[in-house]
Formats: structure tokens, C-alpha cells, sequence
């Protein structure tokens, strides 16, 4: 027995063991199963690294060649480099050669401390009035923009108005490869980058107004809006992983602040793009904790922006910071409801409601409390524009008339469709907002979503970056729709969306999943089409358009405007130097810029005794007595006055019936006849076809 019991009690040993074995086998395999996404083939690798490196390769020369572009086509249409400095400078119209005159005066200043405080206590530009340039024109771009050429010693190799306009073209450089990676992030080919800057370009006129206006504070601003958008596309993306994640986040830290500081209007536009986000969390089409980071990224950039800002209390009554506190107060209070249930729904409506009401109470205790010059007047215009209030203010009236802050015309609409670029658009939003409409009604149902979405599901809607793109295009759509200046904004966006969509197999699987397709494995066509439509696409622009940017590069234009020319000629000459020159506000810019000789208005919107004096100033062209003309001039300090023809051959609308039924002629034809009481306040110094200047006299000879 015992000899027999050695072999059995062996045997079991055997038996433990050999389950034991199992038991680290399976979890070897389990182990095994979970790595073997990770232990990816070399080939698959190359390829992944292949396709990331001709994608960036892609994106980086999209962007340095449409700088090249711009700089070429700048060249050839002003024949710049032939030109004279006075020449170059006049190109730069309206508020674009106020910007330009204070980064002139950086470069003059004998140091940067200096410079800057001369610029922060200004009283050599608008008579009678000092200013802080920097906070209330946003002149960081001219302060970053001085330095470097200083600290790079370019001032020994490049004039300074070429290292300017080349930061600006630098700039819209990578504002194109920030379109360019958005578009790949949402399709996964860069295909959709390449299509996305051929559309751009073509419809430049539409999408940039880089040719006409270099300095703007949108040219500085916009491409780090877009570096930042391409940060937030990969930030809210599902499958990205932690160091894709901590870069995205920092990049769009860093963007969201610089892009606050370029420009004064930033942060409605980053207000908009926080409705988008509250909207995508409210319908839990993302975790609520990535949202909220991006909460606090604004946050800090408007309180790190007030501080560096002179302390702009815009910032601090701006809407963007009312509705990220409410959410943040909102999220606070929030109860910890089972998704899908009942309670949960309406605890989303009662959140919905109390965000909402808590963003107009804390804005309106802000701005009681908080002492500020924020915008009043652009509350007004909307206010009239949607036909909410009548006025008979002359700057409302004004801004009104103007091109840009009227509906788009039907050539925009024309221009986009003939480029190919509405009718696509059209299409990607129409099938990734009906499929975002599905998934949030399945939500609100209580389905579960897949976490993961393949492209067999057909369910682009699924996706938060694409929730939020469609979200974000409606809602700057809609004020595009209003007022045709916002179309710069607009359009880059509908080139980016529309390329997205034809390049994406997942939009076309969703279609086809609507449709029920069976005759054709969907998935496969699927694929085909997001490769064959964009090559047609791409095929047939190149074949229309290309033709006719060579001819524009191949073409040389020349800017002519010898009346301009003369003029600033003459006031270097003939003026004194501690003379104040009154006339049209776009006007004035010119004279800072050319001359450096002090006037009595700007081109600016954002000062409400800059825009009582724009007023004030223009009655020069209306039914006024040369008494109250001349005493308007003088409570100015103005010494001359400049009477342009074409403002004054202009029809004219004032208010009510005073025009019609006036007794005196309008100022600015009646000053050019020379009789009395005109001359007796106003003597003609100097004309030619374009501009009359006259000297205010300060001694008044009364003739018969």
C-alpha cells in the first residue's frame, strides 16, 4: 500500500501543478490579449511614422508657401520694393497705419523702456488727449514685433517695414497649417489638410483680408484662434493618449492666452467657443472633466490678460467670464444622478436654466461694480441692427452704413459655390448634425453609447470633436449670416469642416447606413469615395483656379495715388511741426503714420471721446454755418483743416429733416467758393484733385 500510495500522492501533485500552470498561463494569454495592440509590427509601425511624417511635411509647406504666396503677390501688386518709403507707408490705410506708426515710434525710441512708456502715456498723437496706446489699441504685436527685429540685429540686414509685414505672412503661415492639422485630426488623412488649403487660398478673398489690411489685430490674432482650435480638436478626441493629451492642453493654454492678448475682441469669439463646449457637456457627448479644464484655461487667461493689460476691466465684465464662473458654480451644485434616469433629465434642464440665469446676473452685478468702457456702443448697434431700437445717433448711423457690418451680398454666396466649397459644406454639416441630433436623442432615451466608435457603426455624430465643430460653425454662421465682416471668421472654418467631410469614410459609412446600402459592402466604398471625391475635387480646382493664381503672381500691378503722395509731401514741408490737422478719421491714420504730425481723431471704435470727435469732426461735410465749424476746430486745438472731395461728393443722410430744410449749403462746398464768412475763418493753403487744406485763421478779419 505504501509503495502505491507514492504514485498517486505524485500524481496529484501533478494535478495541482498542471492547474496551477493553467491558471498563469490564462493569465499570461488575458495579459497577452491586452498588449497585443501595443505590440504592433514593425511594418505597421513604419507606416504610422510614414503617414504622420508626409502629414507634417504636408502641413508645414502648405503653410510656408502660402507665406512665400502672400509675400510674392504683396510684391508684384504694390511693386513694393520700387517704392519710397513715404509710398509703402501709404498703403497701410486707416486704423492698419495707426498700428504701423507706434511700431515706427518703438524702433525711434532710444530704449525699449522708454519706448513703452511713451506708448503707455501718449499725448503726441490725438490733440488734447493722452492715452495708453498699448491697452487701448492692443499694440503687444508692435512691442513684440520692435524687439525682435532689434534683438535679432535685423536692423542691419532688413528694412523695417519688410520685417513687419513678413511676421504678419509668418503668421498667416501657420494659420494655414493649424487649419491644415485640424482637418486631419478630425479625418485622419491628410488629404483633408491639402484640401483644406486649396480651398482657403482660392477663396482668400473671403477668408483673409491679409491683402488689404497687413496690421490688423485680427492678422496678429486669428492664427493662434486656429493653433488653439487644433489643441482643443485633439484635446477632446476619445482615443488619445496621456502625452498626446498634456501637449494639446498645453498648447492650448498657451495659445488661448496669447491669442487674448493680439486682439481686444478675443474673448467674445473664445465666448462662443464656450457655448459650444457648455452645449457639448450638457448633452454628456463628452466627460464633463475635459470640458472644465478647458474652463479654467479661460479663466486664466482672462485674469493673467487683466493683470498684463493695464488692468482692462473689459476683461472683467466680458460675457466669458460670466457664463465660465457660472458653469463652474453650476457644476458645484450638481447632484450625482444615475445617467439616464429620469432625475438626471431633469436636473439637465435645471442646469440648463440656472447657467443661463446666473451668466446675465453675474454680468450685470459686474459691470455695477466694476468701473469700465466696455463696447456700449457695439450693444447699441446690435440692438439697432436687429431692429430692436431706433436711434439717430450719428456714430450708429454710421457704423450701419458700413460694407463690412452689413448682410453679406449674394457675390460672397456666388463666390463660394463656383469654388465648389458651399455645396460640400453644405452637405458634411447637414449629415454630421442630423447624426449628432441621433445620438443625443439616444442619450436622452438612456441608450448606452459605445465608447469606441468603428466605422462600421456609421455614427460620426458619436464624436465630441465633431459635436463641437458643428456646434461652433452654426453659431458664427449664424452672425456671419448678420454681418459680412464676420465671414473672415466664418469661412476659414467652412474650407476646414467641408475638406473634413469628404476625406472622412466615416461620413460616408453614416450616409450609407441611412440609406441602407446592400448592393456595394458599404465600408469599402466608403473608403473608396473619401479618396476619390477629394482627388476629383482637388483635380478640378487645380485645373480652374491654379491658372489664375500664377497670373496673379505673374502680373505686375502698381499702386498709384500721387494726390496722397503730395499731400503728406507738403505737410513734412510747409507745416509746422507743433501744427493739428482735423479731417476724416481714416485720413488722420495716414498723417500719424507718414508724418508723425498730431490730429484730432483716430480711427477707433472702442473710445467714446474718439467717437464724440469722429462726429464732431465729420459735420465738415454737412449743412453747418462756418461759425460752428470753426468753433468745433478750435475747441480741438486744430491749426488746419483737410476737406477730402470724395467724402464730400459722397450723398449724404443726417439726421431728420435737417438737411433738407437748412439754410446753409454743405461746409465743404461752400468753404472751396471763397467768399465771406468763409474766408474769414478759413484760408485754402494747399489743393490739388483730391484734397483741399485749409489754415484755420486765429485771428479772424471780418470782411464786407
Amino acid at each position: 500500500m505504501a509503495e502505491e500510495e507514492g504514485p498517486t500522492i505524485e500524481l496529484r501533485q501533478r494535478r495541482k501543478l498542471k492547474s496551477s500552470e493553467n491558471k498563469e498561463s490564462a493569465k499570461e494569454e488575458k495579459i497577452s490579449d491586452t498588449l497585443v495592440p501595443e505590440r504592433t509590427p514593425k511594418h505597421v509601425l513604419f507606416q504610422r511614422f510614414a503617414k504622420i511624417f508626409i502629414g507634417c511635411l504636408a502641413a508645414v509647406t502648405s503653410g510656408m508657401m502660402y507665406a512665400l504666396y502672400l509675400s510674392a503677390y504683396h510684391e508684384r501688386k504694390f511693386w513694393f520694393s520700387n517704392r519710397q518709403e513715404l509710398e509703402r507707408e501709404i498703403t497701410f490705410q486707416g486704423d492698419s497705419a495707426i498700428y504701423y506708426s507706434y511700431y515706427k515710434d518703438m524702433l525711434k525710441a532710444p530704449s525699449f523702456e522708454r519706448g513703452v512708456y511713451e506708448l503707455t502715456h501718449n499725448n503726441r498723437t490725438v490733440s488734447l488727449k493722452t492715452i495708453n496706446a498699448v491697452q487701448q489699441m492692443s499694440l503687444y504685436p508692435e512691442l513684440i514685433a520692435s524687439v525682435l527685429y532689434q534683438a535679432t540685429g535685423s536692423n542691419e540686414v532688413i528694412e523695417p517695414v519688410y520685417f513687419y509685414i513678413g511676421i504678419v505672412f509668418g503668421l498667416q503661415g501657420i494659420y494655414v497649417t493649424a487649419l491644415f492639422v485640424t482637418s486631419w485630426l478630425m479625418s485622419g488623412t491628410w488629404l483633408a489638410g491639402m484640401l483644406t488649403v486649396a480651398w482657403f487660398i482660392i477663396n482668400r478673398v473671403d477668408t483673409t483680408r491679409i491683402e488689404y489690411s497687413i496690421p490688423l489685430r485680427e492678422n496678429w490674432a486669428l492664427p493662434y484662434f486656429a493653433c488653439q482650435i487644433a489643441a482643443l480638436t485633439g484635446y477632446l478626441k476619445s482615443n488619445l493618449n496621456t502625452y498626446g493629451e498634456r501637449f494639446c492642453y498645453l498648447l492650448m493654454s498657451a495659445s488661448t492666452y496669447t491669442f487674448m492678448m493680439m486682439w481686444e475682441y478675443s474673448h467674445y469669439l473664445l465666448f462662443l467657443q464656450a457655448i459650444s463646449l457648455f452645449l457639448l457637456d450638457s448633452f454628456s457627448l463628452e466627460q464633463s472633466e475635459k470640458v472644465h479644464e478647458v474652463y479654467k484655461i479661460y479663466i486664466f487667461s482672462l485674469f493673467l490678460g487683466y493683470l498684463l493689460q493695464f488692468e482692462n476691466s473689459a476683461l472683467l465684465v466680458s460675457p466669458l467670464l460670466s457664463l465660465v464662473v457660472a458653469l463652474m458654480f453650476a457644476k458645484c451644485l450638481q447632484l450625482n444622478v444615475k445617467k439616464g434616469t429620469f432625475i438626471a433629465k431633469i436636473m439637465k434642464v435645471i442646469n440648463f436654466y440656472l447657467v443661463c440665469t446666473l451668466t446675465v446676473t453675474l454680468n450685470i452685478i459686474m459691470k455695477m461694480f466694476v468701473p469700465h468702457k466696455e463696447n456700449g456702443h457695439m450693444l447699441k448697434f446690435l440692438e439697432v441692427k436687429f431692429g430692436l431700437n431706433m436711434t439717430k445717433n450719428f456714430t450708429m448711423n454710421w457704423l450701419l452704413c458700413q460694407e463690412s457690418l452689413q448682410a453679406p451680398s449674394q457675390d460672397f454666396f456666388l463666390r463660394l459655390t463656383q469654388s465648389s466649397l458651399l455645396p460640400f459644406y453644405v452637405l458634411v454639416l447637414i449629415i454630421c448634425f442630423l447624426s449628432m441630433m441621433q445620438v443625443i436623442f439616444r442619450r436622452i432615451n438612456g441608450k448606452s453609447l459605445k465608447e469606441t466608435i468603428t466605422l462600421e457603426d456609421g455614427r460620426i455624430g458619436g464624436r465630441p470633436e465633431i459635436i463641437y465643430h458643428v456646434i461652433h460653425t452654426i453659431l458664427l454662421g449664424s452672425l456671419a449670416m448678420i454681418i459680412e465682416g464676420l465671414k473672415y471668421l466664418w469661412t476659414p472654418y467652412v474650407c476646414m469642416l467641408a475638406a473634413f467631410g469628404v476625406c472622412s469614410p466615416e461620413l460616408w459609412m453614416t450616409l450609407f447606413k441611412w440609406l441602407r446600402l446592400r448592393t456595394v459592402h458599404p465600408v469599402l466604398l466608403a473608403l473608396i469615395l473619401s479618396m476619390a471625391v477629394p482627388t476629383i475635387i482637388g483635380l478640378s480646382l487645380w485645373k480652374e483656379f491654379f491658372p489664375r493664381l500664377m497670373t496673379e503672381l505673374m502680373e505686375l500691378q502698381e499702386f498709384y495715388d500721387p494726390d496722397t503722395v503730395e499731400l503728406m509731401t507738403w505737410i513734412k514741408r510747409q507745416a509746422p511741426v507743433a501744427a493739428v490737422f482735423a479731417g476724416s478719421p481714416q485720413l488722420m491714420g495716414a498723417i500719424k503714420l507718414c508724418t508723425g504730425w498730431m490730429v484730432t481723431s483716430l480711427p477707433l471704435y472702442n473710445d467714446d471721446d474718439l467717437l464724440k470727435r469722429n462726429e464732431n469732426i465729420y459735420q465738415i461735410y454737412s449743412k453747418r454755418s462756418a461759425e460752428d465749424i470753426y468753433k468745433i476746430l478750435t475747441s480741438y486745438k486744430a491749426n488746419y483743416l483737410i476737406v477730402e472731395d470724395a467724402i464730400c461728393n459722397e450723398v449724404v443722410c443726417e439726421e431728420g429733416d435737417k438737411l433738407s430744410y437748412s439754410k446753409y449749403g454743405r461746409f465743404c462746398h461752400e468753404v472751396k467758393i471763397n467768399y465771406s464768412p468763409y474766408v474769414n475763418y478759413f484760408t485754402r493753403v494747399y489743393w490739388n484733385r483730391s484734397y483741399f487744406v485749409y489754415k484755420i485763421n486765429t485771428v479772424i478779419s471780418f470782411q464786407s
